[in-house]
Formats: structure tokens, sequence, C-alpha cells
């Protein structure tokens, strides 16, 4: 059994949902997000999503985009990624890992090449938002050769047919973007969010994750009653910049505090229950 499905099975089991924090490799700087990394599954991180520096990520919004530039800026690249992957696993064999980010970073390092040495180092699964189900093959292939789930992005424009392909070959879970547009730059409509939901788990066994939109404590536990993971990125990133003046040990320590809050708001939250309003944003 694979990392992530185990932490959903164990997630299952304890009634809880998975906090998926993500960051991209390299923000600030290397060691800082190392340190940080480390310190996000005992903050109560459940899967880290950790995203591969790109100088263009078209789908993420300003927060984001920043954050894998400053990344880029600190010598991030696709080698120094996986050795951070590599990092991580020395202390931590259980957490699960997913490489977020985009193609052509990939193609440059070559696909087979890159699963393999992704798969070594320690990931889990992989998100690639500018590959389509129809064009992944090339990826998806390689992939599954070296046990990595590659995990499908739904939205809310996509219909029943759409929905279909996409769930198609998609495993580990999936990823449903409650807003259109960019990462961090709307507010999601919990009432379309949980249609869609359901509208995914009616079609699939797969766990679903939401991310895009979700920025307080609050969001997260209203996210956690619709949901089987909630995923937060540009709050994070966001947070990062903002102490980007403060010494990195004290930047990392706020940064893993805010993940907590955000942790401890998505493990509390259950089902049906009318505790959003009981949660400091």
């Amino acid at each position: 059994m694979s990392r992530i499905a185990a932490r959903f099975d164990e997630l299952k089991a304890s009634g809880r949902k998975a906090f998926i924090p993500f960051i991209s490799a390299g923000d600030p700087d290397a060691e800082t997000s190392l340190a940080i990394m480390e310190k996000l599954p005992g903050a109560g991180a459940d899967i880290i999503e950790l995203g591969m520096p790109f100088s263009d990520p078209m789908a993420d919004g300003p927060a984001v985009q920043a954050s894998s530039l400053r990344a880029l800026e600190s010598g991030a690249n696709m080698i120094r990624t996986l050795e951070l992957v590599k990092k991580f696993r020395k202390n931590d064999n259980k957490t699960p890992i997913v490489l977020m980010g985009y193609f052509s970073p990939i193609h440059a390092y070559g696909a087979a090449r890159f699963t393999k040495d992704a798969a070594v180092a320690g990931a889990d699964g992989l998100i690639v938002v500018d590959l389509p189900p129809e064009e992944d093959e090339v990826l998806r292939v390689p992939a599954k050769v070296q046990g990595l789930d590659i995990i499908r992005l739904a939205t809310p424009t996509s219909d029943a047919e759409r929905l279909k392909t996409i769930l198609k070959d998609a495993s580990g879970f999936i990823y449903y973007v409650s807003i259109t547009g960019v990462t961090g730059t709307k507010d999601f409509d919990s009432t379309q969010v949980e249609a869609a939901v359901a509208r995914i788990r009616a079609a699939t066994s797969l766990p679903v994750a939401v991310g895009f939109g979700v920025k307080t404590p609050a969001h997260a536990a209203e996210m956690a009653r619709i949901a089987d993971a909630v995923v937060v990125g540009s709050a994070i990133v966001s947070h990062i910049a903002d102490k980007m003046s403060a010494p990195r040990a004290e930047l990392a320590g706020s940064v893993v505090e805010l993940c907590r809050s955000l942790a401890t708001s998505t493990h509390n939250a259950s089902s049906g229950a009318a505790q959003s309003d009981k949660v400091k944003a």
C-alpha cells in the first residue's frame, strides 16, 4: 500500500480529514525550506505538497508565483528539489509527499529519469497542473512503473463527461479546485463545493481534497466538513513573504505555527458540525 493510501486509511479510521500544506521547495532558501518541511508533520500536516519551482507557473496566483521566484532566486532547481525530499526522508519515512508543478521542467529533466529519481528520493505522488489526462501518458506510464500516484485536478467547469476522463487512471486522491481562476485570488462558495465533491464521490472511491481559496482556519474547518482533505497554499507562502525580514529560525517557526492552527481546525471539524464560527481566522 502506498504512503498516500495508508495515510487516508489511517485518517478515515480515526474520523479525521487530512491537512495538506503547500510550500515551494527552496522558499525562501534551501535550509529554511527543509527546516519548515521537517516540522510540518509535528504541526499536524498529514500530507505535504511540495512545489517544484518554475519560472512561469500559470495556474498560480501572485503569492505562489512569488514563492516560486524566491526559490529560483535562492538557487532551487529540480535536482535540489529532489534532494530536499531525500533529506526529509532521512528522518520521516511515513508522511506522504506530493510534488506539484508544471511539465516543462519535468520534460527538460526527462520524464522517465524524473519519475525514477523522484521515487528514489521518497516522493509518493505527482500533480502536474498543465498536463491534461489526454496527454499525460508520457508521465503517467513511467510514474506507474515507479509506484508514483498521478493526482488529477477537477474544477467547477468539469462536467460529467470530463469527470470520467479525469478519473480514468487517476490515483492517490482527486484534487478539486474550489474556484475558477488562479490560486489565492477568490473565495469559494461552500454550497457549490459541497455539490461538486458529492458528484465526484459518486463517481470514484478515491479521496477528494479541496484547495484554492482556503486561506484561514475557519475556511479549513468548513472544507474539512465537506471533503476528505484540505489543501492550503497561498496563505502559507504569503506568510513566508510577510516574514522575509525576520531571522530564518523565527520565520520557520512562525510558518509552522500557522500550519498548526490550520491543521487543528481541519482535524477538529466533523461532518455536519457547525464549528466554523467558533474558529478565529
